[in-house]
């Protein structure tokens, strides 16, 4: 039999990253081999974002770029999914009819299916196919997962968003919250563990939303602890948080389980309470601050980290000059920073007051410079201590490889006749602190 390939081309966030991992299992399960080069496929699925418009307008370039690929070999199965494909279906199916299949976000799991539904029917006259309701509850995952790493693995514990952010498009292209089953969670990592992973992700668009679907209070942090109960796990991450609805209970969670790492990451976006009420974030400044006291009273050696847009309309000097001191104030060992950009569907892209974009900039740049003087002192603290680091692979320089503590960080250390695989646990010892790494030396132990 004539062999088959596959090319997945994947942008976006972790849970992008996942469902595209949920994709080459599915298509591997039917026969199809992973090839890198997507002119030679006969599947391509292209996994897309919508969060900002500059990856729209790659995205699209893309998408049109295919269209030669597909005249070349016109049995080739063009997919389109993710949240672009969620958001925007019918423009695209009119700019680009090339496209074989649009798939929305709720339809990862069921991909199988629909491709063998495909290509029974395409005998028939060809048209493209639309799977964009997202009122369907979406499947438990079952099934081979093609990992892109050997000792990390990304696990989606629930779906969608109910919080609504007034700059926000994930709701209205991921749906309405639905939460796995502990169950099925569990199995997942189970079965993970048995093939040698050891470091989780648990991820969600608001993980502390977790369970509330089911009607169960404080399901997050029971998960949690349940995870950390599974033998052979050795590091459980979690991404990402909103502070309206991070409990007492998970901060505790973190405190009391070895294996939950101590990094917590929990975007405050403005420093402004009035800015956050026009961003309906459903918390206050000095909700946040009481957020970070407690979890610093748990659990005083954590690293947190942040998001924070710039610029949202409205925004006065005075409101940035209170994102700015929030900042200081906090001391957040790395922040993602973004100038607010309008995403069509929003309500805030039809606020009053749009913030010019050279201002926008300006106060990135000064926020920016604040924010890595907070970075170095809190890497300048490790100096002298030894870090349990998990080895990842070479740098750039293949005598130094590189890895990650249990809260992030970035280590670099040179191999001084040692040999290493990824996912090895290695101590280092630091030496030198840099603004975004650490660099030391491996040590013989913790």
């Amino acid at each position: 039999m004539e062999e088959k390939y596959y090319s997945l081309l994947n942008y976006g966030c972790q849970m992008n990253e996942s469902d595209t991992e949920h994709y080459a299992g599915q298509l591997e399960e039917l026969g199809y081999k992973a090839i890198a080069d997507f002119h030679d496929a006969d599947v391509i699925i292209v996994n897309t974002c919508c969060v900002r418009e500059s990856a729209e307008k790659k995205i699209a370039g893309k998408i049109g770029e295919l269209k030669a690929v597909k005249t070349k070999n016109p049995e080739l199965v063009i997919c389109v999914a993710g949240c672009m494909a969620q958001k925007d279906g019918d423009k695209l199916i009119k700019k680009h009819p090339h496209v074989d299949l649009l798939l929305g976000t709720a339809y990862v799991n069921d991909f199988k299916q629909i491709l063998l539904d495909y290509l029974a029917e395409r005998g028939n006259k060809r048209r493209t196919r639309v799977y964009d309701d997202l009122t369907i509850h979406q499947s438990e995952f079952e099934g081979k997962m093609v990992r892109q790493s050997k000792f990390e693995a990304w696990i989606p514990i629930m779906y969608g968003c109910n919080n609504f952010c007034t700059y926000c498009i994930v709701p209205y292209v991921r749906g309405r919250e639905r939460s796995r089953s502990m169950e099925n969670i569990v199995a997942e990592i189970e079965a993970a563990v048995a093939d040698g992973y050891k470091e989780f992700t648990l991820l969600g668009q608001n993980v502390n939303s977790y369970g509330k679907d089911f009607g169960e209070k404080d399901a997050f942090a029971k998960l949690l602890r349940r995870v950390n109960e599974i033998p052979g796990v050795d590091r459980i991450h979690y991404m990402t948080s909103h502070p309206r609805d991070m409990s007492e209970e998970v901060i505790k969670a973190v405190a009391e389980c070895e294996h939950i790492c101590e990094n917590f990451h929990v975007p405050f976006q403005s420093g402004s309470t009035e800015i956050l009420r026009r961003m309906n974030r459903g918390y206050s400044r000095e909700k946040y601050l009481e957020l970070i006291a407690l979890i610093r009273k748990y659990v005083p050696n954590c690293t947190i980290t942040t998001d924070i847009i710039v610029g949202f309309p409205g925004e006065t000097e005075e409101d940035f000059e209170d994102t700015l001191n929030l900042v200081k104030e906090v001391g957040f060992d790395a922040a993602f920073t973004f100038i607010y950009s309008k995403r069509s569907g929003t309500p805030a892209a039809k606020m009053d007051n749009q913030v010019p974009l050279d201002v926008k900039k300006a106060r990135l740049n000064r926020l920016m410079e604040a924010q890595n003087i907070n970075s170095l002192k809190c890497n300048e603290k490790l100096i002298g201590q030894v870090v349990e680091v998990l080895a990842e692979g070479p740098s750039k320089n293949k005598d130094v490889w590189n890895g990650r503590t249990r809260t992030g960080k970035l280590v670099l250390w040179p191999l001084e006749g040692k040999t290493y695989q990824a996912g090895d646990k290695v101590y280092v010892k630091i030496d030198t602190a840099q603004t975004w790494l650490l660099k030391g030396k491996a040590v013989d132990n913790g």
